[in-house]
């Protein structure tokens, strides 16, 4: 991406993470003819690596002008106030997802959707696993996301000073723990076992990146970025990883990939990112970059408005997405799990999606009426008619027969 100035918006951004909403939707949906769709199966990565990149050159890129001119504490304060509306969002997620697996699962005696959907631990120990969802070491599945950014967006400032006094060696660093990571195995644990879905010492390099580029280092990588070896490569790695990931998903191309490349490149982690999906994601990255421009036309039509709109407004769109992936998937198992209702249901939540991104959008225009005081002043009396204490009670006393 291209560093455009602190005064202009990237819409660049908001397709990519509008386009990034809508397939995290339809992958969450399982069984779905339309996640042929989206990007997890014609390469080795998927929407998350596009969203975690696009949060961090987000913050870079509107928070860089203000670092740079000496506003670290209003961007710290601004900082952990989002993430701080982060983890009430997740926090009421958390509550209506679980309530409403547990409402299907009992209105129609399925205990299949508690298991699932890892709630039957919630349903059955409440009160512990409420601690637990708080202190974010227990996610229901589909609700990994949102707490990796709540770290991420916490870790934010640190990032930032250090790329303010140290760029290149910052970003270093974060390959670094990244490396270590993957080769000790840190990760942050999960309740009641095991450790976080997504692994943040590994997909912190990811996000800080994404700040690295945002922050003002993507033009001294331009001139790399758009070369035509460069995209030469790129374009290969991303056509090898096409064979590869439709090798997955038919049989009779099961044979292309030899057993001997299958040992070497096999598991292509998610977790812990791995590098193979990291390479891939680097390849289409660059791809994007030449293909893209930010003064692209299209990017202002009314046909990519709707994508856009839902990148702008990416919190609301993404839990209220959840919650859809769940109600369709409710459909298709309770009503026809046909590829026609596949596809009504997949259309139907993106379109449900988009009202949501309008909605959250007429209500951040609308204008404010009035301005509350910080304090209301204190009407005090008229000095006429104060009286000092003495006098009133003279004036009592007086009144008083004797």
């Amino acid at each position: 991406m291209e560093f455009l100035g602190p005064k202009e918006r990237d819409l660049r951004l908001d397709f990519l993470r509008g386009l990034g909403q809508w397939m995290i939707f339809l992958d969450h949906i399982p069984y779905n003819v339309m996640s042929w769709l989206t990007l997890r199966n014609y390469g080795f990565c998927d929407a998350a690596e596009f969203f975690v990149y696009i949060s961090g050159y987000s913050i870079g890129f509107a928070y860089g002008p203000a670092i740079r001119s000496g506003e670290m504490v209003a961007a710290i304060k601004r900082l952990w106030t989002r993430a701080a509306q982060l983890y009430v969002a997740h926090v009421f997620l958390f509550l209506f997802f679980t309530a409403q697996i547990a409402r299907a699962a009992r209105r129609f005696d399925n205990p299949m959707y508690k298991d699932e959907f890892n709630v039957a631990q919630f349903l059955e120990n409440p009160d512990v696993m409420i601690q637990q969802a708080l202190l974010l070491k227990y996610k229901p599945v589909n609700l990994d996301v949102l707490p990796l950014y709540i770290v991420f967006v916490v870790a934010a400032p640190l990032i930032l000073w250090g790329l303010l006094r140290r760029p290149h060696t910052t970003l270093i660093l974060s390959g670094l723990l990244y490396i270590v990571s993957r080769t000790l195995g840190w990760n942050l644990p999960s309740f009641p076992d095991g450790h976080w879905y997504f692994n943040p010492f590994a997909w912190q390099f990811l996000f800080v990146f994404g700040i690295w580029c945002g922050f003002g280092n993507g033009p001294q990588i331009r001139p790399w970025v758009k070369s035509w070896p460069n995209q030469t490569l790129s374009w290969l790695i991303v056509g090898i990883a096409f064979v590869v990931a439709l090798s997955w998903n038919f049989e009779s191309l099961y044979g292309l990939v030899p057993d001997a490349v299958g040992k070497i490149i096999y598991p292509i982690d998610k977790t812990s990112l791995s590098p193979l999906r990291l390479i891939h994601f680097l390849a289409l990255l660059t791809i994007v970059v030449k293909l893209l421009p930010p003064d692209l036309p299209a990017l202002r039509s009314r046909a990519l408005h709707p994508i856009i709109l839902c990148g702008q407004r990416s919190l609301p769109v993404f839990c209220f997405g959840v919650l859809l992936s769940f109600t369709a998937h409710w459909i298709l198992r309770q009503v026809s799990g046909g590829i026609p209702m596949q596809i009504v249901v997949s259309l139907a939540g993106i379109g449900l999606m988009i009202g949501i991104a309008w909605v959250a959008t007429w209500y951040r225009s609308l204008p404010t009426l009035f301005t509350v005081p910080v304090t209301m002043p204190v009407e005090e009396p008229p000095k006429a008619q104060a009286a000092a204490p003495g006098e009133a009670g003279e004036t009592r006393a007086a009144k008083t027969p004797a």
